[in-house]
């Protein structure tokens, strides 16, 4: 039996792997799962960490769990970005070293790139230049979780891998006007102009940045996918200092192409404008994914098909997708 911690299984990430790892365990895999809500247990104390892994001595560690959010979030509270990522990173993987885990898995973010990378991204361009100004706080904490990973491998001889995003989207996305990522606020804008009756939607920036985007499902296929993958390919396609992998779609689309898609899926026929005088963010976000492809894992879910299930799930649960 692996007992396996699911840090954050309430977030959109988290809840994806859990319900893969639950269809795992349905379909025979001896998998115990443990997960704790915020309530529960606040991973930014570290007491009540070391507490948690020392009563519950999990076998694997999946840390799903961070503070995140679009660009006017990031923007707005870039203390409490810097601040809580880090303190989650350092607590949840130090006390699982404590605790005697000696696998576990750490999610980080495509924004750990400079600003200007080469396109597509390879794993070699991390701290290669400056990151993009407006999430510099958050990636310089996903930087740091990667860096832990590799420095207790190094000491300690763990095997703590990280794997780095691109954009995520799907059911359990976060919808809010205030603080959502690029997909889920065009999701919700263009559906309450189509409700509302309204000839126009504006969208942030010019709409000429692209981004690639990943669906949920897909990530947590990958996830556990590089969890499970035997640590000699594992070490033999990555390097003790740039340990770090890749996952995302290997395409992209520009923000004007992606709201265009929205308004089709959501039924908009009206205008959409561009406001010029908000940020654009980085210019182009594109990973380069051949390392993981490489090692067998490819995306599967479409875009647009993609976009249609997570609109259909945001009508379906508009409470939960924090309205």
């Amino acid at each position: 039996m692996t007992r396996i911690f699911v840090a954050g299984h309430r977030g959109m990430v988290g809840s994806a792997i859990l319900r893969r790892l639950t269809a795992r365990r349905a379909e025979g895999e001896k998998i115990d799962l443990v997960t704790r809500t915020h309530a529960e247990l606040d991973l930014t104390d570290q007491a009540a960490v070391r507490r948690f892994m020392q009563s519950e001595r999990p076998d694997v560690v999946i840390l799903a769990a961070a503070k995140v959010g679009g660009i006017h979030a990031n923007n707005s509270y870039p203390a409490d970005f810097i601040y809580e990522n880090l303190m989650i990173e350092c607590n949840v993987i130090h006390q699982a070293f404590a605790a005697g885990v000696r696998r576990l898995l750490q999610l980080g973010s495509s924004c750990i790139y400079p600003r200007m990378a080469p396109q597509p991204m390879a794993e070699a361009a991390l701290l290669t230049g400056t990151l993009e100004p407006t999430n510099e706080p958050y990636a310089i904490a996903k930087i740091a979780g990667i860096k832990l990973c590799e420095s207790y491998n190094r000491q300690h001889g763990t095997d703590y891998r990280s794997v780095m995003p691109t954009n995520l989207y799907g059911p359990g996305d976060n919808f809010h006007p205030d603080n959502s990522h690029v997909l889920p606020a065009l999701i919700r804008r263009f559906h309450e102009a189509v409700r509302d009756g309204l000839g126009e939607v504006v969208i942030w920036g010019t709409g000429t940045p692209r981004r690639e985007f990943l669906h949920v499902d897909d990530m947590a296929e990958a996830s556990l996918f590089v969890l499970d993958l035997d640590r000699t390919i594992y070490d033999a396609n990555t390097e003790p200092m740039l340990s770090h992998i890749n996952v995302g779609s290997g395409s992209d689309v520009s923000i004007g192409d992606l709201a265009a898609m929205v308004a089709q899926v959501t039924g908009f026929q009206g205008e959409i404008r561009c406001d010029t005088t908000k940020p654009d963010g980085t210019p182009r976000k594109l990973m380069d994914v051949s390392r993981l492809s490489a090692m067998g894992w490819r995306a599967r879910i479409e875009l647009r098909d993609g976009i249609g299930g997570t609109y259909r799930w945001f009508l379906e649960n508009a409470a939960e997708a924090r309205m």
